[in-house]
């Protein structure tokens, strides 16, 4: 994926002047050392910061390696000023880990003090208003830091994403879409760029891709994947192949100062009769290579999809939250098999989407709402273009980042699973299985006004999207709460 950040990691060690320097140098190493032997590459700065000039001299070293995200080391209890204005000096996310004590033979000048310096470290990034990671116990040996840095990892990628991305946008969204409500305050917040663009002006780039000599490799390409049963529609490839070119070349033509695109795009009603196509194949080809293309000029949608793409850096999908499964199917193949109740369960579908990588048999389909709306319900023609199929049983989270009407960020996320049970439907499309869905449903997608549409990532990543989020300063990220842990606005009683 040429779309997402390379993580470049560098390693500051601090320490207190009236302690031993020595013992945050010798803990620094078995912190390197330890992410050698997990396979994660990491620049060791030599300078360890004592004062506000070893400071500088850290910051321009790391720098000067290439690092573009930092982990600053309590080695001993570290010097509160110098140690944070590490991350005020240093140009990408920063993450605070600490020493544990290493034993109890060793408690004079073995004694590092960092449980305590992580206090004051902490109290001195609020004093400044600086922004930085701090894991859940940022205290550890050299093997549980290592694994703080290597959980870090993503969520530097992240944010590194997110501060060079630029969503561009074709289109109003459709009559009635409210729910995908953008308003676009809070993503110039988070320093996201956004780029409205017209449909014509899409429409236009793409007549002028017409002929373009590089459509026959597309057409290949796209044969070469679908398979022969996939390819149902070979007559529709080159048009689609041209389109596909055509947001390629609007991304790189259009990215300005930023490193990394995602698209929001409408795609109904007006898009397929002028075009002669659905473009879901196309969109979900180019989510599978790192640019997600979000359904409906769901601008929330693609900023959700490209940070699940950086955590993961696997394709993701984004899908209406959509039906209900039906009781037989749920007493015949869910029920006394897996442990989720009725409520648990529910169908994510979109209309073709999807990357083929996460479906399992699928093929070339056309939008059946869309031609009964479109077409008719004749035999299809330029409503044809979806990539249909059911998405294969995996490991999921479903998340959203919103920016809600009243100009605030708000997030959910929630861990669970895609069950090898057949939909018996059409589209892209699953069945979901979410520990107490009801609920969640209830008090949080409705409660809160979340639109239908979340992101999906194929793993469960809610660790480091809760920690992006946070640091994003989302006040609200809700979770689906266990039985028994009652939400603000849930009746005891019920």
């Amino acid at each position: 994926m040429k779309n997402i950040p390379e993580v470049k990691l560098g390693i500051i060690a601090v320490s207190r002047d009236c302690f031993v320097i020595s013992l945050s140098e010798r803990r620094r190493k078995a912190v390197v050392d330890s992410c050698t032997a997990k396979g994660l590459a990491i620049y060791e700065a030599k300078t360890t910061v004592e004062n506000e000039i070893d400071m500088l001299k850290a910051v321009a070293e790391v720098k000067e390696a290439g690092c573009n995200a930092l982990v600053v080391f309590l080695g001993n209890f570290g010097p509160e000023t110098p140690e944070t204005l590490i991350a005020k000096n240093f140009d990408g996310p920063v993450m605070y880990a600490a020493a544990a004590e290493e034993t109890g033979k060793d408690l004079i000048n073995g004694r590092g003090d960092a449980y305590c310096g992580m206090l004051n470290c902490c109290y001195n990034l609020g004093l400044r208003k600086i922004k930085a990671i701090v894991p859940e116990y940022p205290l550890g040996t050299a093997d549980e830091v290592a694994d703080m840095i290597a959980d870090f990892v993503p969520v530097a990628r992240t944010l590194l994403g997110l501060s060079s991305l630029k969503i561009i946008t074709f289109g109003p969204r459709p009559q009635d879409f409210f729910a995908c409500n953008a308003p676009i305050k809070p993503l110039y917040d988070i320093g996201v760029e956004v780029q409205e663009n017209s449909e014509l002006d899409l429409l236009v780039a793409y007549r002028a891709h017409a002929g373009d000599k590089r459509i026959d490799e597309i057409v290949k390409d796209m044969a070469d994947e679908l398979g022969v049963e996939g390819n149902q529609y070979p007559d529709l490839l080159p048009r689609m192949a041209q389109f596909e070119l055509t947001l390629l070349d609007w991304a790189e033509q259009n990215k300005g100062a930023c490193k990394y695109v995602a698209f929001a795009d409408k795609c109904w009603p007006a898009f397929p009769k002028e075009f002669g196509f659905e473009p879901c194949y196309v969109n979900s080809r180019l989510t599978a290579r790192g640019i997600p293309v979000a359904c409906e000029v769901d601008i929330y949608g693609a900023l959700s999809e490209y940070i699940g793409l950086c955590v993961t850096e696997d394709a993701v999908t984004l899908l209406d939250i959509n039906n209900t499964v039906p009781s037989d199917i749920y007493n015949d193949e869910i029920k006394n098999v897996f442990d989720y109740k009725l409520t648990d369960t529910f169908m994510g579908f979109h209309c073709g989407n999807t990357p083929k990588c996460k479906l399992g048999k699928c093929a070339i389909k056309y939008q059946l709402i869309q031609n009964r709306l479109l077409e008719n319900g004749e035999t299809p023609d330029f409503t044809r273009g979806t990539l249909e199929g059911d998405i294969a049983p995996s490991q999921i989270t479903f998340y959203r980042l919103q920016g809600a009407a009243e100009g605030r960020l708000t997030a959910y996320i929630a861990q669970g699973e895609v069950l090898p049970v057949a939909t018996r439907s059409f589209g892209g499309i699953g069945v979901f299985a979410i520990p107490e869905m009801g609920r969640f449903y209830r008090h949080v997608l409705l409660a809160k006004r979340y639109p239908h549409h979340g992101a999906v990532a194929f793993s469960h990543v809610g660790k480091a999207l809760y920690t992006i989020f946070n640091y994003l300063g989302v006040e609200d990220i809700a979770f689906n709460q266990p039985k028994g842990m009652l939400y603000k606005d849930e009746n005891p009683f019920a």
